[in-house]
């Protein structure tokens, strides 16, 4: 009998729906992460230099882009059988107030071991100007049962 991990392969592109953040959900997130950093909170405090950079208003947390790409992974992965393993990201640009971002994974390699089967994926993040704002690797598991 056939597994639906059978029938994926290097290459399979997986896109997830598209997250336009608020200044609402960026607080919202700074009470559920108690990080109330002034990044995410205070305008004045990011209109000056923040290190050698200037964002010119706030910007969302970072991990919200965990949060995008983790629903792309598991809204796919959950109806097949799998599960998200792994996740590691590097953050490229700003998140503002207003953008809409949207994630995408690309399957890179496929490993059957004795006792799982697994998949390696390029995840990445862009908003709508097609800029990439994440980027990084997912490792999935479809379990042998």
């Amino acid at each position: 009998m056939s597994h639906p991990f059978d029938t994926i392969e290097i290459g399979t592109r997986i896109d997830g729906v598209p997250f336009s953040p608020t200044r609402e959900s960026i607080r919202e997130f700074c009470e559920a992460s108690l990080d109330f950093n002034p990044l995410h909170l205070d305008d004045e405090y990011m209109k000056s230099s923040f290190g050698k950079t200037q964002f010119g208003g706030i910007i969302m947390h970072g991990m919200n882009n965990f949060g995008v790409i983790s629903k792309t992974l598991t809204d796919w992965l959950y109806p097949l059988g799998g599960v998200h393993r792994r996740l590691e990201t590097r953050w490229k640009a700003p998140v503002k107030p207003g953008d809409t971002i949207t994630a995408h994974a690309v399957v890179t390699a496929r490993k059957v071991t004795g006792k799982s089967r697994w998949l390696t994926l390029d995840v990445g993040v862009r908003n709508q100007r097609d800029e990439l704002v994440a980027q990084g690797e997912a490792m999935v598991e479809f379990p042998v049962t």
